[in-house]
């Protein structure tokens, strides 16, 4: 069965406007503010000390802080962030009349999990990027094959090729529909990029990425709710696919002639 695209959509945003879905926006905001502080902090950090005093003004979020521990915070913030998705990804594949609370096996192997996100999607990046550089088309077509990575590690506790192989399967034959959900995230990403730079024009610098942290939660938190519900039609379907055709017939079964 083809993925039902509209029913990804408002599966999804069901699934975002539960008590569950409020706590992963505001872990998500969180992370996003402390990111964005800790790159702010790190560059200043780094910077001779009139440059810094210079660059403060119109820097946004930060705190003071040398460059190094600006660099760990950054990296403790990153590895929180797998953390992060893998619990969002298994809680967001659970069944919907479930989604009050977080799953029993949230944080289970977390540890796996979270590396295997770190480096697999690091994999991923790199593959979508050289794509992307080299033609549109194949970078749209490895973002959408490998959309369901993080849901067959989390989910399926599978390991780093498994997980591609697992995502590129579940992609097959719904990558122009997947398509169009990387594509509108990146329409997304454009208009933030538009907006941040008009702010900092204004003189409001910590404005803009306010503006950019809160607005890339509201954005992309129904999107990997929708991604997860795409998952979950294609993963069933498959599996529903793939035990008809293993389990044999039972030969009492079938009447004689």
């Amino acid at each position: 069965m083809a993925l039902q695209l509209s029913h990804a959509v408002s599966d999804g945003i069901r699934r975002t406007l539960t008590r569950t879905g409020g706590i992963l926006f505001v872990g998500f905001l969180v992370i996003q503010f402390g990111i964005q502080t800790a790159v702010n902090s790190t560059v200043l950090g780094y910077l001779p000390p009139q440059a810094a005093a210079q660059f403060s003004r119109n820097a946004g979020l930060a705190l003071p802080m040398s460059g190094n521990v600006g660099l760990a915070l950054f990296g403790v913030l990153i590895i929180l962030s797998s953390v992060y998705f893998v619990i969002l990804s298994r809680t967001f594949a659970q069944p919907l009349s479930e989604m009050s609370t977080f799953p029993a096996p949230a944080t289970q192997r977390l540890g796996r999990a979270t590396a295997i996100a770190l480096v697999g999607g690091l994999i991923v990046s790199i593959t979508v990027m050289i794509g992307f550089f080299l033609l549109f088309i194949p970078g749209l077509f490895f973002a959408a094959s490998f959309l369901f990575f993080i849901f067959a590690v989390a989910v399926e506790d599978r390991g780093i090729i498994s997980s591609l192989k697992r995502s590129w399967g579940l992609a097959r034959g719904s990558r122009l529909k997947l398509g169009v959900l990387v594509v509108v995230s990146a329409l997304f990403g454009g208009v933030i990029g538009g907006v941040a730079p008009l702010l900092d024009l204004a003189g409001v610098p910590v404005a803009a990425d306010v503006v950019t942290v809160v607005l890339t939660t509201v954005f992309f938190l129904p999107y990997y709710a929708i991604i997860a519900s795409a998952y979950l039609q294609l993963r069933d379907d498959r599996d529903v696919s793939n035990r008809s055709t293993t389990e044999p017939i039972d030969a009492s079964q079938v009447p004689e002639l």
